[in-house]
């Protein structure tokens, strides 16, 4: 976990206020189910199967464990409304910048253009990376997902990079 990172955060957005804070055991299945309520990440397997849940939870104690990654969920008074992964790196390039990595933002379907993506994000910008010594944040988006390419140019961001990936057996 991130200990730097100014957490619990309390957040405005037009649909009303959350807290943003560390992801812990009791909120797997919130974070599956956001996950899973993701046309792009069902298509990947995120499909909330119950026999996956083991993997999840591996998955999320390892992020705990791991002091350069943090889990987030966003809270409202109805329940976990948006979660995200960060991930500080440390680089070589830009004179030895480090960068802050935005993984896995998901917003509940229900909660969607309400403002709390937008809030999100830039409390990473503005809190979130200062906190951390990072002078770039970073993230890679679907190549299906042309409305979240819109959302974060809005926000700031540019693409400034075509990303690959190659699956690999384990």
């Amino acid at each position: 976990m991130l200990a730097a990172l100014p957490l619990p955060a309390p957040l405005s957005t037009r649909a009303g206020d959350v807290v943003l804070r560390a992801a812990d055991d009791g909120d797997l299945d919130a974070l599956i189910g956001l996950l899973a309520d993701d046309e792009a990440s069902a298509s990947r397997g995120d499909v909330a199967s119950p026999e996956d849940r083991a993997l999840y939870a591996d998955a999320l104690a390892e992020i705990q464990r791991d002091p350069a990654n943090a889990a987030l969920v966003a809270e409202a008074p109805d329940g976990i409304v948006a979660t995200m992964q960060l991930t500080r790196i440390p680089g070589m390039s830009r004179r030895g910048a480090t960068r802050l990595l935005v993984e896995a933002v998901r917003v509940r379907s229900d909660r969607r253009s309400g403002g709390i993506g937008s809030a999100l994000m830039r409390w990473v910008a503005d809190d979130a990376a200062p906190a951390l010594g990072a002078s770039l944040v970073q993230l890679t988006s679907d190549a299906r997902r042309v409305d979240a390419h819109r959302f974060y140019e809005r926000l700031g961001f540019t693409p400034s990079h075509v990303g690959f990936k190659r699956a690999v057996r384990l």
